[in-house]
């Protein structure tokens, strides 16, 4: 899981190269959807 979260991270980094802020995009959309997939995401990260 750790490396699929690194993985991830590096692509929006690369993104953000861009002219649009992903990061800051997504994060609206987590925050306003509150999605079931970032809450699984959050409790695997801190169970350990």
């Amino acid at each position: 899981m750790r490396i699929f979260c690194l993985i991830i991270l590096i692509v929006i980094t690369i993104l953000e190269i861009g002219p649009v802020p992903i990061s800051g995009l997504l994060l609206i959309w987590v925050v306003l959807f509150r999605p079931l997939w970032f809450y699984e995401l959050v409790t695997r990260i801190y169970e350990r």
